[in-house]
């Protein structure tokens, strides 16, 4: 099988889900890789593990590489199944030598694949500054608690000043190439921007916090090698990946709107309408997505990228639209911080799904503005109001930082 050089001595040895289209509910329609790095020194060391059922993948590149030499180390960076599932089958067939793992990770481990199995294995904890010589090269480990997980952890090779961050700076894509100067960088900015509204979202003071830490340890990175999609080798594409996680984890955004809504009747389809007339009325950009045909997983990642967004709903047996609910719980836990919001929306008889969306939006410590509830249709005040309110909000996001 194809391996690919990142460096002199460094490989990825990795495999190529091109078939992946979920995870954990993200919706990622251009498939995924799970990364693993050989670095072939006097002591030969891979770097993370792949999903079950990519095993035979990763053992085709690493005897690609090292033929049969034996490899002497094991390191796992995060033990989510992703990247740990075949890390058994691995560890069987390459009989490394001793695994390094953080003390949650090896905690971890023993919950997934029992502890009669890991106290098999030779495994040795380490944690910030701890090295490990492999010859020519060394390798230094960071802690990176939840980073997405209390487990996740960076390896640092020294020498080659190259970060190897598992889950942090990745994509989920899929390609037939390894490194983000040889794909379409808005192709690859696109979905590392989905990747952290999906994922890294709620950990911003981490990840600000983890640039500060790298910061001060002094390291010098030329490249970095993600768990998933490509690669980052160049200058330019380093600080690029770099820059936009500075951005992103100060919850800061451009001058834009997001609405996400679903609708029964179309009358809170007609509100949204005229809110997006208002937004556009004072020059801001607006995106727009109903729920019943847009993944929840591409709605986050429009609010990353907008400093406002508003929730939308009809009622339905005096609550929630359940594909509105359905958002508003990935979007609780996933924390947006530093928006302006607020909820709108249709009713029969009786309300209740706008009252619920406001009451949640405010949980969310936003700011957030009052809401519009009409009943059965809006009339042509109502839709009047709609697009003052659209006018509102985007007078408060020319307002904003960004």
């Amino acid at each position: 099988m194809e391996r690919y050089q990142l460096k002199d001595e460094i490989w990825w040895v990795g495999a190529i889900d091109w078939n992946a289209r979920d995870f954990h509910g993200y919706e990622t329609v251009r498939g995924t890789t799970y990364n693993s790095y050989l670095i072939l020194d006097e002591k030969v060391a891979l770097i993370d593990g792949c999903r079950e059922g990519f095993g035979h993948e990763v053992l085709a590149r690493v005897r690609g590489c090292c033929g049969l030499r034996p490899v002497d180390y094991l390191v796992i960076n995060h033990v989510e199944p992703d990247h740990s599932g075949a890390i058994p089958e691995l560890v069987e067939r390459l009989q490394p030598e001793r695994i390094f793992c953080s003390k949650r990770g090896k905690d971890a481990l023993a919950l997934y694949y029992g502890a009669d199995t890991v106290e098999k294995w030779d495994l040795q904890i380490v944690g910030t500054g701890d090295e490990l010589s492999l010859g020519r090269n060394t390798l230094q480990f960071i802690e990176a608690p939840m980073l997405h997980w209390p487990d996740s952890m960076f390896t640092y090779v020294k020498e080659a000043k190259t970060l190897l961050p598992n889950d942090a700076f990745g994509q989920h894509l899929a390609t037939s190439k390894r490194f983000a100067d040889e794909v379409d960088i808005n192709i690859v900015m696109e979905e590392a921007s989905k990747y952290y509204a999906n994922i890294l979202m709620p950990f911003g003071g981490q990840i600000q916090k983890m640039l500060g830490k790298i910061g001060e340890m002094g390291l010098e990175i030329e490249a970095i090698g993600p768990s998933h999609g490509v690669i980052w080798r160049t200058p330019e594409d380093v600080a690029r990946i770099v820059k936009a996680y500075e951005y992103w984890s100060a919850s800061k955004a451009p001058e834009r709107v997001t609405l996400v809504y679903d609708t029964m009747w179309h009358a809170t389809e007609e509100m949204t309408m005229a809110i997006c007339d208002g937004v556009a009325q004072e020059g801001v950009e607006c995106a727009v997505l109903e729920l019943s045909v847009s993944p929840r997983s591409e709605a986050m990642h429009q609010i990353l990228e907008s400093r406002a967004f508003l929730v939308g709903s009809p009622t339905l047996n005096n609550g929630i639209f359940p594909t509105v609910g359905g958002f508003l719980t990935y979007l609780k836990g996933l924390r947006p911080k530093n928006r302006v919001a607020a909820a709108y929306g249709s009713c029969g008889w009786a309300g209740g799904a706008v009252k619920q969306i406001d009451a949640e939006l405010r949980d969310l410590g936003l700011d957030v503005l009052d809401p519009i509830e009409v009943k059965y249709k809006p009339t042509d005040d109502e839709l009047d109001a709609c697009v003052e309110l659209g006018r509102e909000v985007a007078r408060r996001v020319k307002g904003m930082e960004g």
